[in-house]
């Protein structure tokens, strides 16, 4: 498979590139990702283009980064071992393309881990997200991480039932989760029939009432026309699921210190992009200021939502026990510690 992955990626390479000449000191970094090509349209090419940007106009030509966005050079779950093979050099990876390579991903479904999308961000830019990429990097032992990038914010549930405003209200809806096993645990917590569904098929799945709603990001149930069959929201909040942005470990040891420097810059400002746009977004006509007029949008009371929290820490506690070692234990504990530091944070308050 890693040959055939290989392969493919040097061939399509030859295509997309073959009327590129570079200089034999200029260093070619490919981007790649399968998100479209608008750079307002979505917080992956975004933070790319960011990226790309900065690390272009900052190196005096040394280094030069070439995006393919929509998926030309793999998909997002070839993407992983791209990046480890040195066919491209970065690329954004969802959580879900990341777990069979890295199993401890599941730490970042703790269940109502974040009061909003401020304290998330705080939490991986902290020790959490420090010891998260070092974890990643000891495991696979070929990439260097360098951020957590926005795929659109905290989850949201959508259903074609009703609104759902408490924990009796979820009972019997048949909910879409992706194929991971911990999804399906919290779900089901919430008495919700856990549906683990591509997301390719959710829009039909929907429309012919396969499943009752889904679980997503608001910028992600725009962009995929949820809202054309569904009529109800709740802000549920439930999940944070940021890309990691992961950088093949060869090729950056061959960088020097200064170009280092830049590539990390350019990172941290790529995160800042993914999360801006996701954020704008939201705000728009593309996310909940828009939906207002279409859907049925419930807030969670904060006894509701705290409810929620503990049967669902109960299962997804257990399910942790039973599936994963004690250094993923551990992460978890440092994943509550540290959310729960960064929920009570005031910015500029007392």
């Amino acid at each position: 498979m890693k040959q055939q992955l290989k392969a493919f990626g040097l061939a399509a390479l030859t295509v997309v590139s073959s009327g590129v000449a570079a200089s034999a000191e200029q260093k070619i970094i490919r981007f790649a990702h399968d998100s479209n090509g608008e750079i307002f349209d979505n917080p992956n090419h975004a933070c790319a283009s960011v990226f790309a940007g900065i690390v272009n106009t900052g190196s005096n030509g040394s280094l030069k980064v070439e995006i393919y966005p929509g998926g030309q050079l793999g998909t997002i779950g070839e993407a992983v071992q791209l990046v480890r093979d040195g066919v491209i050099e970065v690329s954004n990876i969802s959580a879900g393309a990341l777990a069979s390579y890295y199993p401890r991903i599941d730490v970042l479904n703790l269940p109502f881990a974040f009061a909003n999308n401020g304290a998330a961000d705080s939490t991986f830019n902290g020790p959490f997200g420090k010891a998260l990429a070092a974890d990643i990097e000891a495991t696979l032992g070929d990439v260097e991480v360098l951020g957590y990038p926005d795929t659109g914010g905290l989850f949201v549930v959508s259903n074609s039932e009703k609104p759902l405003a408490s924990l009796e209200d979820m009972t019997g809806i048949r909910l879409r989760t992706m194929t991971l096993p911990s999804h399906q645990a919290i779900m089901n917590a919430l008495g919700m029939e856990a549906y683990p569904l591509a997301f390719s098929e959710v829009y039909s799945g929907l429309q012919t009432g396969v499943i009752d709603g889904q679980m997503n990001p608001i910028p992600i149930l725009v962009s995929a026309n949820l809202d054309e069959v569904q009529q109800y929201i709740t802000l549920t909040n439930h999940l944070y699921s940021p890309f990691v942005m992961m950088f093949n470990k060869d090729f950056y040891a061959d960088l020097t210190e200064e170009e280092k420097d830049l590539v990390h810059t350019a990172a941290q400002s790529c995160e800042s992009a993914a999360r801006g746009i996701s954020r704008i977004i939201e705000a728009s006509d593309r996310g909940l200021a828009g939906l207002v007029d279409k859907m049925e949008i419930t807030a969670l009371a904060p006894e509701d939502r705290a409810a929620m929290r503990d049967v669902t820490g109960v299962a997804f506690d257990t399910y942790m026990t039973e599936n994963h070692d004690e250094a993923a234990l551990e992460l978890v504990e440092l994943l509550r510690v540290e959310s729960a530091k960064a929920n009570e944070t005031r910015y500029f308050g007392e």
